[in-house]
Parts: structure tokens; sequence; C-alpha cells
């Protein structure tokens, strides 16, 4: 077992299986030495725990939970990928987006949830560049999709 998914097991948390892409497109695609994974959802098996905009059915910890979980499924998705976590060098790029109630300015907040998880899993590995992005609606209704690239080592 991997440092990273020890580092998992420790929290709690396991990866899940790859969630099926809901149109034409795949989980994640690697490029040379990086892997890029379409947004993720909050997927857990298979279904939304919660639908909505933040800051009006959800709440801003609710949203924060529900990157966490993008997360695993983006980790998840890597690893069909790469084989193993312990390959990500370094996680390049987070790109998260809160689908956000008109008057709610909290996204950075919401997606925290998901870096947090990556430096918790991936220590210092799991820095990385960011942008948390408001938007009227999202698939499914979902209120948080994150989507990640990492740098595989050799």
């Amino acid at each position: 077992m991997s440092t990273a998914e020890k580092n998992l097991r420790a929290l709690g948390l396991s990866l899940p299986q790859v969630a099926a892409p809901l149109a034409a497109y795949v989980p994640a695609v690697q490029s040379g030495r990086y892997i890029h994974t379409s947004g993720q959802l909050p997927l857990v098996d298979g279904a939304l725990p919660l639908t909505g905009k933040v800051g009006a059915e959800v709440t801003p910890d609710q949203a924060k939970e529900l990157a966490r979980t993008c997360v695993l499924n983006a980790l998840a998705a890597v690893k069909q990928l790469a084989g193993e976590l312990d390959r990500i060098a370094g996680v390049v790029k987070v790109v998260g987006y809160v689908a956000s109630a008109p008057d709610f300015t909290g996204q950075p907040a919401v997606i925290n949830g998901a870096s947090e998880l990556l430096g918790e899993v991936l220590g210092g590995r799991g820095i990385h560049a960011r942008s948390a992005v408001g938007v009227a609606v999202l698939p499914l209704n979902a209120p948080v999709e994150v989507e990640i690239q990492v740098e595989l080592s050799d």
C-alpha cells in the first residue's frame, strides 16, 4: 500500500471506484508526465449526497466536505492511470467550481476542502496553484465540481 493510501486510511477514507462519465469524455487523460482529470462531482456510490446552490440549499461547510469527496474521486481517476498514488510528484493545479447562490462569495473556503485533503494525503506534494470559481449551475445540480492536474515521477 502506498504512503498516500496509508494517509487516506489514517483519515478513515479510501478511494472509491472511478466515477462513470456522464457524457462523451473520460475521467482522466495522461499526457507525458501529466494527468489531467475531468471535472469530478461529489458522487458517492453513483449518486450526489446533496444538490443545490451553496449559500442557499447547501451550507458552506457541507460544500467544503463535498469538495473533499470530489478530490477522492479525482485521485481515484489518477490512480487508474498512474497505477500508484505515490507516483504523483506534485499536484500542479486545482480548479474548483461552486454552484453559488447570487450573494455567495465564499468559493475559496469551499474549495479549501479539496486543497486541504490533497495536503493531508500527499504532504508537500499536494501544494498547488488553484482557482475557485462561482457558477450558476453544475451538472446534476451538484453544489461542487473539482478537477486536478498532477505531475508524475518517472
